[in-house]
């Protein structure tokens, strides 16, 4: 598994276990001290985080309000209960989402963040409001379709943006704070589902036709505010409103420059960019990015519905509770992002979400008590969206290049897609209410996830140990170390 594209010709940025001592600390700038530069960061996080946390939040929350409808009456009234109509409603979401990664990947850095997601976030706002308007089940395919193609932009573009702002052991915890935010949509979705849904009546348009038209409109709005608020790359910050100045756009180019050395991209070109390809551990974070998404998108359609038909909870009530599962998960997150950054590893945190998942399936499924299995459903959940940022943030962590960052953002999102065609096709309805071949799915998921970790973190210490002894350069930089 020897990486590809190590080409990269410069000195080392961080002083991580087994580096070079004569390595400039991270925190020395010829500007700013300590504390300066923590203001500036902070100010990075405040601007940076908070907005595009709110546009994944309206993401998450459009990508997984077709469950909360469901039981909201769309079922009846579309027949989506026939064969496999409800089943594929989810699927057609994925095929451009999947198709349009990479390409996003590489507009983001063309148009620029700005106007590139908030145009994105207003277009599905608008397809998600008419969503509210379809009178036929095969309605619902085409504005599915168009809204996987508007959010296949969103994710990759995010997440490149923000690990392209932040050093090593600084991206977890940010990383989180932007996710949980993101996971609030989720949480807030049967919340915000069951007060919609109690404007049924109003203008005679039925209660889960609400829950699209208003949750279009929040959409469209955080979008439009995406137009004001919304940051460039690093090296462009100081271009943007009311942010830093260019003098700190210069330190975070400097400090990142200082951790890895890749603050500017090269030109582009296909064949930089498809270098990385060629890179084994690119495609190891990919499938462990596919097996947590197999079930974070499960759960995001099919919670409501299990928690009604196998539980026994009334649609209202089914609804109120698929939302503590998300709130639990954001708490967790935040603690492993924390507690990540402090002692500096990533595989820990990924083996104990993927074990507390295996648990909460097997509570879930093989328990007879509602309450025992509401607790395996709070596990599944937590441990699946808690292990999303954690896969992002220890592929992250081991690479480096502007255009590998793209790339590896595109992929390891592209294949989550990918584990949401999944989970929408082990899920089947005609599975209900105990969904045994999409459980079984998830619990091999899981091992998969703990296997490839395992590799992983093998390879990498072997990697580690040759670099100390001067055998060979990791990623193209004398002391980079791969963050086991």
């Amino acid at each position: 598994m020897d990486p590809a594209g190590e080409k990269y010709a410069t000195t080392d940025v961080l002083e991580t276990a087994g580096s070079d001592k004569s390595a400039v600390p991270l925190d020395s700038d010829q500007v700013y001290d300590v504390a300066e530069q923590r203001r500036i960061i902070h100010k990075v996080d405040r601007r940076l985080l908070v907005i595009l946390g709110l546009m994944q939040a309206v993401s998450f929350l459009d990508r997984g309000n077709l469950a909360n409808a469901a039981v909201s009456g769309m079922t009846k009234d579309l027949d989506l209960s026939v064969g496999k109509r409800y089943s594929l409603a989810i699927l057609v979401f994925f095929i451009p989402y999947v198709l349009l990664q990479f390409p996003a990947a590489i507009l983001v850095r063309k148009v620029g963040p700005r106007i590139f997601l908030s145009s994105i976030v207003v277009a599905w706002g608008i397809v998600m409001m008419c969503l509210g308007f379809v009178h036929e089940w095969t309605d619902l395919l085409p504005l599915r379709l168009l809204l996987g193609a508007f959010e296949a932009g969103c994710y990759p573009s995010q997440y490149y943006l923000i690990s392209s702002w932040y050093s090593k052991f600084d991206l977890y915890t940010r990383t989180s704070v932007f996710y949980l935010i993101g996971v609030l949509g989720s949480a807030l979705g049967g919340v915000l589902a069951l007060a919609f849904s109690e404007m049924g009546g109003l203008s005679n348009i039925v209660s889960w036709r609400w829950i699209f038209i208003m949750e279009g409109l929040i959409t469209i709005a955080i979008g439009l505010a995406g137009f004001i608020f919304v940051v460039d790359f690093p090296e462009k910050a100081h271009k943007s409103w009311r942010f830093l100045t260019e003098d700190e756009a210069a330190f975070i180019v400097r400090r990142i420059n200082r951790d890895r050395e890749d603050a500017t991209p090269e030109p582009f070109s296909f064949g930089r960019i498809l270098q990385p390809a060629l890179d084994p551990k690119i495609w190891a974070f990919a499938l462990t990015s596919f097996c947590t998404t197999v079930q974070a998108y499960s759960v995001g359609y099919f919670l409501p519905i299990i928690l009604e038909t196998e539980l026994g909870f009334a649609a209202a009530k089914a609804q109120g509770l698929s939302t503590p599962p998300y709130l639990i998960a954001m708490l967790l997150m935040y603690v492993e992002s924390y507690i990540s950054d402090k002692v500096r590893l990533r595989s820990p945190i990924l083996y104990f979400n993927s074990i507390i998942c295996i648990i909460g399936l097997c509570l879930l499924v093989w328990t007879a008590v509602p309450g025992v299995q509401y607790f395996g459903a709070i596990l599944v959940t937590a441990g699946c969206s808690s292990n999303l940022p954690t896969v992002m943030v220890f592929q992250a962590n081991n690479i480096r290049g502007a255009w590998k960052r793209a790339f590896s953002s595109a992929s390891m999102i592209g294949f989550g897609g990918v584990g949401g065609i999944a989970g929408s096709l082990v899920f089947r309805t005609q599975d209900a209410p105990k969904y045994l071949p999409g459980i079984e799915t998830c619990l091999v998921a899981n091992a998969v996830t703990i296997i490839v970790t395992t590799i992983l973190v093998f390879y990498f210490c072997r990697q580690n140990k040759r670099a100390d002894e001067g055998r060979i350069i990791i990623e193209g930089l004398s002391n980079f170390r791969y963050v086991i």
